[in-house]
């Protein structure tokens, strides 16, 4: 009957029509048609895994991993720094000002040699004293020969010729006084002069210079004592950052291993003198001093290894050398990974051993199967 009507109106037929889409739509909406898409899973293919050709497997044989007996070692890095009991501040005990500097920073000195001179009040003051001393002396001396002459004879009375001789000493001793003050300064009695000379207290290079031309010298003027300070390098001291877990491995006297990073191939070989008695509050750290003999390539400031051995015995694994991966400041060995796919894991290497082998201290165990040509087989990877 409804249809038959809006057959009749066509603008009611429409109506309808619409209606019932619409009611249609929106069911559809409320049963669950608006829920999230399934999730895309993305596959990253391994970056560690490479894949030759099967006729090509041949090339890059395996062998298994030794096992070594090796005692523990403890590694820890430190710096190059001076050892203060060969460091030597200089010291211009005569205030004034520096007019003349005969060395700069860095120079190599010897025992003895001069360094600078200093125009100094103090010295003036010292050779007036000097001179009166010589000349009370004097005197005091003609008083006492006279004096004694006179009592030899009876006019004076031993009283008098005491006070006479008393007189003598007395001179002598301020003459004696005023005579160390210029030695003191370093002034030579036979050149009176205003000037004075510094010299170099030991052999040794200046690491530090606080002095200029023109610049104020002495205890009394300058801002600073130390003129200069003469180290010597013939011996320097590693100071490392040990760990507290580790510092039980450690023991004074015992001998460490130094690998300079600016010279791997140089290994020199110290002695630890010193464990710090305070831990850093903060990296839970000991400073351990190594004492050891500079052959002249050590500079303070330099970054450097060192490897201290204990005394424990530890199993660890041996490949050859070409088997190692050294790529990113990190070591690397390739093992197999079924059919003609290989796999690259990091290990911790050690120290070269004999027989062109290496050790491994962590990442693989002996008995494993390694490729004994790693960066040949990086290089077919990479291709």
């Amino acid at each position: 009957m409804i249809l038959k009507r809006c057959e009749r109106y066509p603008i009611c037929f429409a109506l309808t029509t619409g209606m019932i889409l619409s009611l249609t739509a929106c069911k559809k909406q409320e049963s669950g048609d608006g829920a999230p898409p399934p999730t895309q899973v993305t596959h990253v293919t391994d970056m560690n895994l490479i894949t030759v050709d099967s006729n090509k497997v041949g090339q890059f044989p395996l062998k298994a991993a030794e096992k070594i007996e090796a005692t523990s070692q403890l590694t820890a890095t430190g710096s190059v720094v001076p050892d203060v009991g060969r460091t030597i501040p200089v010291i211009s005990l005569a205030s004034g000002r520096v007019v003349e500097i005969h060395v700069r920073l860095d120079d190599a000195v010897k025992k003895g040699q001069l360094l600078m001179k200093v125009q100094s009040p103090d010295v003036t003051n010292a050779w007036a004293a000097y001179r009166k001393a010589v000349n009370d002396e004097q005197l005091a001396n003609k008083a006492f020969l006279r004096a004694k002459e006179l009592y030899d004879h009876g006019a004076i009375s031993q009283a008098v010729l005491e006070q006479a001789e008393n007189g003598e000493t007395d001179a002598k001793e301020s003459l004696t006084a005023t005579e160390e003050q210029l030695k003191l300064y370093g002034v030579d009695q036979a050149h009176p002069s205003s000037l004075v000379g510094v010299y170099a207290p030991s052999s040794g290079v200046i690491i530090s210079q606080s002095v200029t031309n023109a610049a104020a010298a002495g205890v009394t003027y300058a801002g600073s004592s130390t003129a200069f300070t003469i180290a010597d390098l013939s011996h320097v001291w590693i100071v490392c950052d040990v760990f507290e877990n580790d510092l039980a491995k450690l023991r004074v006297g015992e001998s460490a291993q130094i690998h300079i990073n600016a010279y791997p191939d140089r290994v020199l070989t110290g002695r630890v003198s010193d464990i710090g008695p305070v831990l850093d509050p903060s990296l839970r750290t000991a400073k351990v001093r190594i004492e050891v003999e500079n052959p002249g390539i050590l500079k303070f400031g330099m970054f450097v290894t060192a490897t201290f051995a204990g005394r424990a015995t530890e199993t660890h694994a041996a490949v050859t050398a070409e088997a190692v991966l050294h790529l990113h400041d990190r070591d690397w060995v390739f093992v197999p990974a079924g059919a003609n796919q290989f796999k690259r894991i990091e290990v911790h290497a050690g120290r070269m051993l004999d027989r062109g082998r290496q050790e491994i201290l962590s990442g693989i165990e002996p008995g494993q199967q390694i490729v004994t040509n790693a960066l040949q087989l990086e290089t077919a990877g990479d291709q």
